[in-house]
């Protein structure tokens, strides 16, 4: 085997891949290799990245080759890559697409081209349920009852199904995009949103009509949907994750298309309106009264003849509504994410209910090209105080994390950065509403969180957007779909422990292009020496795989500077 030092990747036998953060290649070596694997740690000057059936389908779902990916491997391994490895990447990519779902009048049809693959099925107790029938060696008969369950099963079998058995057309709603919006500025797609709303849509074929599209916040993905929305002219249901989303959805829609108010619809705690285009919560889906009763509202999937569901952070889709999805699979899917890592390990049924990803846009990419802001990523390390350093060294783990996040020294730390920026327009978010609390009374500045009504939020954000309010405080209620496009600093001060997910919302809400400078700044506060700080390093993780890089600074060196300053 030749051996080239001069070259940044060692892959090993165990499907790791060890990428040296430091060569002069590692950014655009990064780049390709998160198209199919997962970065699992990064301690120091060593990232690793791992390989799995799911990356390696989900890149083949996107149109990437074994070769392609072996390729690339052999051109940036020191120590080349073993046969064994080579054999199983082919193995797992040739999996997607082995065996597909087509349709035979009202039942449909397991098919595929590998004999051993329709015996094997067949020998599994565990789909006997779904009542196969064998029509012949290759093919494999069942009712379309059970179109979404025997995906879901048939992946845990390591069986990623490629379904071309095509949607139901929906109710017929003419939906045409504008080349103006109503405060006249001129509108059209930016190239990467049409190739992704392409990705998805495949012609209208039996190949596309089902999928996630991963772009990062501030990308435009609610532009996507409409325009997907655009590409099929039907009653669509739109889920998103809070009322203020919903909010956003319904201004979009009615800004850049000719559908009119009457014609969109939202359901959510306050208002259910049910309309051609209908935009509800995941909240208001999963409301029962107690854990014993039914889903109240779960029937809005019936109450229209859906043509598209979109899913809007479908990483963050509940458990119910997974099992509504598994039942619709007649119906068009459309998942938007900036991540397809899930807290709760379910990104396979993702995969199978909602579709494989179908395009994925690099953040350092947008970035580059001006449609993202540059974010300058800082963790400032603060030593609890002596009396909190005695509370959590006899403290059990969970209070522990508390009292880490909760650390009253970090008051110092924001008052410095809001000097710090001081003309800019800064969030404060964290985790912990009784810390919330104290920090807007220290500073005298508004906070959003669970309790408040949707219309004060909404008065609050507005301000924001208009500059009326410069700080503004935020519970994890602004993790998620928010627009707030003048927001430039973010001081992240707790969070939900290691939340990989988390962390690249909460960056999200800063990356929207800025009008002048087009820069943003990150600032995670952390307790020196606790667990606040090894959740610090996993939360960091995907923000790390998109290419940033925190700076890590004492609270003692940063006081330092502005001594000097």
């Amino acid at each position: 085997m030749k051996i080239d030092s001069k070259k940044p990747l060692v892959v090993q036998n165990d499907f790791t891949v060890l990428l040296e953060a430091r060569h002069p290649d590692s950014e655009q070596v990064r780049i390709m290799l998160t198209r199919f694997a997962d970065l699992v740690k990064t301690p120091g000057a060593i990232h690793t990245y791992r390989m799995s059936a799911l990356s390696l389908w989900n890149a083949a779902a996107a149109g990437m080759t074994t070769a392609e990916i072996v390729e690339f491997l052999d051109k940036y391994a020191k120590f080349g890559v073993s046969v064994h490895v080579k054999q199983d990447i082919r193995r797992f990519v040739e999996r997607y697409g082995l065996v597909r779902i087509e349709s035979l009048g009202e039942d449909l049809l397991l098919v595929s081209d590998d004999v051993d693959a329709i015996k094997e099925m067949v020998s599994y107790r565990s789909l006997r349920s779904y009542g196969l029938c064998q029509i012949d060696s290759r093919t494999l008969r069942f009712s379309s009852t059970f179109r979404g369950v025997l995906k879901q099963e048939l992946i845990k079998l390591g069986y990623p199904v490629q379904d071309l058995a095509g949607y139901s057309r929906g109710e017929e709603l003419p939906i045409n995009l504008k080349h103006s919006t109503q405060q006249g500025q001129s509108f059209e797609l930016r190239d990467y949103q049409q190739v992704a709303v392409d990705s998805f849509y495949q012609e209208g074929s039996t190949l596309g009509g089902s999928g996630v599209l991963v772009l990062p916040c501030g990308a435009g993905k609610t532009l996507i949907g409409i325009a997907a929305m655009g590409k099929l002219n039907c009653a669509t249901l739109i889920l998103t994750t809070n009322s203020t989303s919903v909010k956003q959805w319904k201004r979009e829609i009615l800004d850049k298309t000719n559908v009119t108010e009457d014609m969109v619809g939202e359901y959510s705690g306050l208002i259910k309106q049910v309309r051609p285009i209908t935009i509800a919560t995941y909240q208001i889906l999963t409301y029962r009264k107690s854990k014993d009763d039914l889903f109240v509202h779960m029937d809005l999937f019936n109450k229209r003849d859906w043509g598209l569901i979109v899913y809007d952070e479908v990483h963050l889709l509940p458990a119910p509504v997974f099992r509504v999805t598994a039942n619709i699979q007649a119906t068009r899917r459309l998942g938007l994410t900036a991540t397809l890592i899930r807290e709760d390990g379910r990104e396979e049924d993702v995969f199978s209910l909602v579709g494989p990803k179908r395009y994925d846009m690099p953040w350092k990419e947008l970035e580059g090209k001006g449609w993202i802001a540059s974010v300058n990523c800082y963790e400032i390390r603060v030593e609890l105080t002596e009396a909190e350093r005695v509370r959590y060294d006899v403290s059990g783990s969970r209070q522990q994390m508390r009292l880490a996040s909760m650390n009253s020294a970090k008051y110092d730390v924001i008052q410095e950065l809001l000097k710090r920026h001081s003309t800019e327009q800064v969030l404060i978010i964290g985790q912990y509403i009784e810390q919330l609390k104290q920090i807007s009374d220290i500073l005298q500045v508004p906070l959003i969180y669970g309790e408040i009504s949707q219309e004060r939020r909404e008065e609050l954000f507005e301000k924001f957007r208009n500059g009326k309010i410069r700080v503004l405080i935020v519970s994890k209620v602004a993790n998620f779909a928010v627009d707030l496009p003048d927001a430039a600093v973010a001081i992240q001060i707790s969070g939900s422990f290691g939340s990989r997910q988390e962390e690249a919302q909460r960056l999200g809400r800063i990356l929207r292009p800025k009008a002048n400078r087009n820069e943003a700044f990150f600032y995670s506060i952390v307790s020196d020496n606790t667990k606040e700080q090894d959740y610090a390093l996993n939360r960091q993780l995907f923000l790390v795989e998109q290419g940033y890089r925190y700076r890590i600074q004492s609270w003692q060196s940063v006081q330092s500077e502005v001594v000097r300053l």
